[in-house]
Formats: structure tokens, C-alpha cells, sequence
């Protein structure tokens, strides 16, 4: 599968750097966009250019004109969870790459998914232990 993932400013510049080293290709917030861009404005660019779009803002999907955004231009948002370094949420996130890559051929844009760290257990267990992705934009309709 070969995503673009473009990293909102509120990752730093260790995150997209941890992506690249591991194979990965990413794009910084910062490398494309003024540091004051609204976040509606930015999600409409990156869904045009079909990257998915990686925040470590959980209240984004909550704002009104950045869930439109995500909704109207087709977006593919995926909020990184957890309050850690970010370089220790990139490695995280790289670890849990395959769990990502099934979310994402599994949803179709719109979508905003959660993209959580492993348990401190599982940690202990291996230091390389994969997180979970879980759908957050379109809730189900099942009950």
C-alpha cells in the first residue's frame, strides 16, 4: 500500500522524521502550509491530493468546519492518541502500521479513525507491541 501521510503542526518535527527512517512516506504541515493555516483549510489540500492526514488534535473531529471539511472534501484523518513524546507516539505508530494499513483499506474517505498506543503490559511484553486503530467518522449503524 503506498500512502502519503501528511503530519499536522501539533506533531513537531520528530514525528514526520521518525515515518521517513522507517520507510514511510510523509509530508510536514509545515513544508506546505503557513503555521497559522486553519485546519479546514489544510484538510480540503491534503484530501485533494489523496494523503492521509495524521493529528495529534482530538478535538478536531468535534469542531464543526474541520468535520464539514473532512466530510465534504472526502478526508482521511487519523488522530494519534496518547500523551507521550511524540517521537515515542511516531515509533508507536510505525510499530502499529499494519493494523493502520487494514484500517485504511477497510474505510473509505470521509473517515476519521483513533490510532492508539499498546498497553503498558503489552509494552513490558514487547517493546514492539502494536497499537489499535478504531473508527471514530462514520459511527456504525448497527447496533
Amino acid at each position: 500500500m503506498s500512502v502519503v501521510f501528511f503530519t499536522d503542526r501539533d506533531l513537531g518535527l520528530q514525528f514526520p522524521g521518525i515515518l521517513r527512517d522507517a520507510g514511510l512516506s510523509a509530508e510536514r504541515h509545515r513544508d506546505h502550509f503557513a503555521h497559522d493555516c486553519a485546519d479546514d483549510v489544510w484538510l480540503s489540500e491534503v484530501a485533494a491530493r489523496g494523503w492521509v492526514a495524521l493529528t495529534h488534535d482530538a478535538r478536531i473531529r468535534y469542531k464543526p468546519n474541520e468535520l464539514a471539511a473532512i466530510v465534504q472534501h472526502k478526508a482521511t484523518l487519523l488522530v494519534v492518541v496518547g500523551h507521550a513524546p511524540y517521537a515515542q507516539l511516531a515509533r508507536h505508530f510505525v510499530n502499529t502500521l499494519s493494523q493502520v494499513e487494514a484500517f485504511l483499506g477497510a474505510h473509505r474517505p470521509p473517515v476519521v479513525g483513533k490510532v492508539y498506543r499498546p498497553a503498558p503490559v503489552e509494552l513490558a511484553l514487547n517493546a514492539r507491541a502494536a497499537g489499535r486503530v478504531e473508527l471514530w467518522y462514520p459511527k456504525s449503524t448497527r447496533s
